[in-house]
């Protein structure tokens, strides 16, 4: 494998066309700069460098390479030095985000604001999130993911909590259930939608009601809160969904808590590691994590 080192030699033995100079310029000896030449020399298959009197002048095969070979040091040194101070105002950039249900609607329109002010030329673009595999975020084709952190995410995904999130009850303005008490048995007693993306048949409010000597019926099954949301508005049908998350989804609704213990969920924010560094997603990281504590 070649000495890329050597790259560097060249350009700087091409530039001041000594060998003494190229020296001092690197801070080698004359004989260790000579020994490079030589090396150099025998990697091209050209002599680069030939005696014209008492100077050194360049082959033409030195003259093409002396162009090529600047901007491949150049390229090389600003890839191996610290990144540029990111400038919001000249970003232009488009960043693709993930979602779990319900953080557009809710958090969306402030994360948007708050781009549109620091940084014009930055652009979102929202997917719905059907699954928990973490392949979009390891092959690149998403920059940012939210949800629960699960077993089907990849060990070296980065995590950041956002928000903790609790489960209640919601119906239709006039249900039943909007007056008085609602008991665990009365909550057990109505028909039920019950959100699955996976199709299962019960839930942690099922394993919660199980003690109580209760159980719900599962009137239909829903892959997502606003669809669920949307049968429970036009129907006697009871959601059961995250209080924060479906914030904006719930308006117009009756929303009340559980009557039986349900264990919250964490909301977090997810990426790859090889973004880890990189300041403009550093800042939207950051900007992601303020816009949520803003909704709080």
């Amino acid at each position: 494998m070649p000495d890329l080192n050597l790259l560097i030699t060249l350009d700087v033995l091409l530039a001041e066309g000594s060998v003494a100079r190229a020296a001092r310029r690197l801070r080698l000896s004359p004989s260790a700069m000579s020994r490079a030449l030589a090396r150099l020399r025998e990697a091209t298959g050209d002599p680069l460098l030939v005696r014209a009197g008492r100077a050194l002048v360049p082959t033409p095969r030195a003259l093409e390479l002396r162009e090529r070979v600047g901007g491949l040091v150049q390229e090389a040194v600003a890839i191996l030095r610290p990144a540029d101070a990111l400038d919001l105002s000249r970003l232009v950039r488009t960043f693709t985000l993930r979602t779990s249900e319900g953080f557009v609607e809710n958090v969306g329109p402030e994360l948007i604001a708050r781009i549109g002010a620091e940084a014009p030329g930055v652009r979102l673009r929202f997917l719905t999130k059907s699954d928990r595999e973490s392949v979009p975020l390891r092959d690149g084709s998403v920059d940012l993911e939210t949800g629960v952190v699960g077993q089907a995410m990849g060990p070296e995904i980065r995590t950041l909590v956002l928000f903790q999130d609790s489960f209640v009850g919601v119906v239709r303005p006039g249900h039943p259930l909007t007056e008085g008490e609602v008991t665990p048995a009365r909550y057990a007693a109505g028909r039920h939608i019950l959100v699955s993306r996976r199709g299962l048949e019960e839930g942690p409010v099922d394993a919660a009601l199980e003690p109580l000597g209760l159980r719900r019926e599962i009137a239909t099954m829903a892959g997502g809160f606003s669809a669920a949301l949307a049968l429970a508005r036009r129907s006697d049908l009871i959601a059961t969904v995250p209080e924060r998350h479906t914030g904006c989804l719930r308006a117009g609704l009756h929303s009340f808590p559980l009557p039986v213990a349900v264990p919250s969920v964490r909301l977090s924010l997810l990426w790859h590691p090889r973004l880890d560094a990189d300041p403009a997603h550093r800042w939207l990281r950051a900007l992601v994590r303020d816009a949520c504590n803003a909704w709080r």
